[in-house]
């Protein structure tokens, strides 16, 4: 079997570990072999994204999911240190990040689309925001999914093991604002980035795109969402749904157009 077809797996066998410590009683364990294994987790994407890309930027659906998976990793880990309630999203964040890893694997050979243009500072300054943003979206939907699985447990008063392991509505709802709170302003950088890219690209102009009207429109539906929550405390399953539908947009407008172009689009042509 060829070393581009292991690498694939071996990274995501790597996040199995840090699944299983998730699940250690008690719930939300911040000792030693939590940070080993989520050590272990972002290693393996990271280090297959790094030789993925010893070229240079690639643009395919796969890799995008891995360095979606790497980024995410990171910044929980980030988060956790900060704030030791946000490692009790592990139990739902890890097993969606498992999901993405194999979509990535089993996508690994799909036909990419060449970059449009020589990889400058403004267009790397512009892939570190779009990604770190994505990573915070993706985390703050998944505190909102818990918030909605909290409230479900607690109105038909039937805890399970998964709900007992979660932050508390609460708590649940503080993670998530303070994810999308901290999206808002790395997006915010993106698009300015984005548009900047656009402008000094030589017979581009500014694009009016797929992606960046999707990804307006979840710049303008967070600020609006953190605007309502700052003025009538929106929260519980309002707030949820709203981070999932801006969670939603991004995914449209970063993985999903590249599914399209880089998977459905390319076999189509093939």
């Amino acid at each position: 079997m060829p070393l581009s077809a292991v690498l694939p797996i071996l990274a995501t066998i790597a996040l199995v570990p840090a699944i299983l410590a998730a699940f250690r009683p008690p719930p939300g364990r911040r000792d030693g072999i939590f940070w080993m294994s989520i050590a272990l987790a972002a290693a393996g994407p990271a280090i297959l994204a790094l030789v993925l890309g010893d070229h240079g930027w690639r643009t395919g659906f796969a890799y995008a999911l891995w360095v979606t998976v790497a980024a995410t990793i990171l910044a929980f880990a980030a988060m956790a240190a900060w704030d030791r309630t946000a490692v009790r999203l592990a139990p739902l964040l890890l097993p969606y990040l498992l999901v993405l890893a194999a979509l990535a694997t089993i996508w690994a050979r799909a036909p990419e689309q060449p970059l449009r243009s020589d990889a400058s500072g403004w267009l790397w300054v512009h892939i570190a925001v779009a990604v770190t943003t994505y990573a915070l979206i993706g985390i703050a939907a998944v505190a909102a999914l818990g918030v909605v699985l909290q409230e479900t447990a607690l109105r038909w008063k039937r805890p399970t093991a998964l709900t007992r392991r979660l932050p508390a509505v609460a708590e649940g709802d503080r993670l998530a604002f303070g994810a999308l709170a901290a999206a808002a302003v790395v997006l915010g950088l993106g698009l300015a980035t984005g548009f900047a890219l656009d402008l000094t690209t030589p017979g581009i102009g500014v694009q009016a795109d797929h992606k960046t009207v999707l990804s307006v429109a979840a710049f303008l539906a967070l600020a609006m969402l953190l605007f309502a929550h700052a003025r009538w405390g929106t929260r519980g399953r309002r707030g949820a749904r709203a981070a999932l539908v801006v969670w939603l947009l991004l995914t449209l407008g970063y993985p999903g157009v590249k599914f399209v172009t880089d998977v459905v689009l390319a076999r189509a042509v093939f």
